[in-house]
């Protein structure tokens, strides 16, 4: 009888404090993803691409290309804006 009491006082008390698990998009202190950075010249970009491409690290030129894109108001056309999330 007392476990059964126990039960009924936990369920009024969570329903009198509205107590809740913290959900992903909860988070008040999560920082947004800062926008990547290319701190490099027009032409170092072409350079490292030529590069890239004489390897076959496609994958990579893929990656510096978002970087370097997203510098520009036309990168979120291109797709290379940065996400509000990465995963």
């Amino acid at each position: 009888m007392k476990l059964i009491a126990l039960f009924f006082l936990c369920l009024l008390t969570n329903m009198l404090i509205d107590a809740r698990s913290i959900q992903d998009g909860d988070d008040v202190y999560q920082k947004e993803v800062a926008m990547p950075y290319w701190p490099f010249s027009a032409n170092d970009f072409w350079s490292y691409v030529e590069y890239f491409r004489t390897l076959g690290a496609y994958d990579r030129i893929n990656e510096m290309a978002k970087t370097f894109f997203a510098q520009f108001p036309f990168g979120s056309r291109l797709g290379y804006d940065a996400p509000n999330h990465e995963h």
